[in-house]
């Protein structure tokens, strides 16, 4: 932060040094230095000046804090639900929160660097108990990936963009109880996680960004599980899916931030067996190995049940 605001000073500090150079200029005897200075440091002091406007929207953008409250969560664990949050864990979180993309989630990843441009660090924290949320009232876990937003009212740019979110209020609470249960395991996380450069603040004023949704109100109920279309709907709600392959499921576009994902459709030439074994082996049946940057071995690692409702969800797109 201290970084971003020195170099908005930086700007400020150029913006005034044109002006000062156009003044300048203006008093100059010689017509040609006279009009011909004043109109081109004129339009440099504009365009500076106007990117240090749009830098301080960025900078209260990204660093202000937010009012929304924690709910009054308490979890009473079960090993039913620690069972579950695990599952969730393993099949989801460790896509981010893990540097090896499996259990223990230790935290550590830098997920800015698949991003196309330089936009900063944004580092998945250490979610063991031996990590920073140990400190955290169960609300506040459950507020951070609802609304993606931290203990200290904080946004957080990944969680609260990501569609983690529509996980159901049950299975957030499992997710909370495996959590506090897991072996602790010490790894020095980035605190803040999200430490976005000067760039990234002049993006976000310019509104060239994302910003995530507002927070969701009112409960979340995931339908029963089975292999059926609103079952795989209910997980293509969570997992990140559209964030490369797009909104409808039928491919990414050029300048979006994830990677650019393939059109789903694809996947009706398929036999459900085929799709299981895609996302078991990371080959698809033609024979092409499918992208590191696709988290295909943390959704491999849901049981046959939930692989077969993704694939009804998909062979059912109109």
């Amino acid at each position: 932060m201290i970084g971003n605001i020195l170099g908005w000073l930086v700007i400020v500090a150029v913006a005034v040094l044109l002006g000062w150079a156009t003044s300048r200029l203006w008093r100059a005897k010689n017509p040609l230095v006279k009009w011909g200075g004043t109109i081109l440091t004129g339009l440099l002091t504009l365009v500076v000046a106007l990117v240090s406007v749009v830098a301080l929207i960025g900078l209260f953008k990204g660093y202000s804090r937010v009012s929304t409250p924690a709910p009054d969560v308490v979890v009473a664990a079960t090993s039913e639900m620690m069972a579950r949050g695990e599952h969730i864990a393993d099949t989801f979180c460790a896509t981010c929160h893990s540097l090896n993309t499996e259990l223990p989630l230790t935290g550590g990843m830098d997920i800015g660097k698949d991003f196309p441009i330089n936009l900063g660090k944004f580092v998945a924290t250490n979610l063991t108990p031996a990590g920073s949320v140990k400190d955290w009232t169960d609300g506040e876990i459950f507020r951070a990936v609802r609304d993606g937003i931290d203990k200290d009212g904080r946004t957080l740019t990944i969680m609260s963009s990501v569609r983690g979110r529509n996980l159901s209020d049950d299975d957030i609470k499992a997710l909370i109880a495996y959590l506090r249960n897991q072996p602790p395991v010490v790894n020095e996380t980035l605190d803040p996680p999200d430490q976005p450069n000067l760039q990234a603040i002049i993006m976000l004023g310019a509104g060239m960004l994302p910003v995530g949704p507002p927070p969701i109100e009112g409960a979340i109920e995931a339908p029963p599980k089975g292999p059926t279309v609103e079952y795989g709907e209910y997980l293509f709600s969570y997992n990140d899916c559209r964030e490369c392959h797009g909104e409808n499921l039928k491919g990414g576009v050029e300048g979006q931030l994830a990677p650019i994902g393939w059109n789903l459709e694809l996947v009706k030439a398929w036999t459900e067996e085929q799709f299981i074994n895609t996302m078991r082996t990371g080959v698809d049946p033609n024979g092409y190995t499918l992208s590191p940057s696709m988290p295909w071995k943390n959704v491999g690692r849901m049981d046959d049940e939930e692989l077969a409702a993704m694939y009804a969800y998909l062979i059912a797109m109109p």
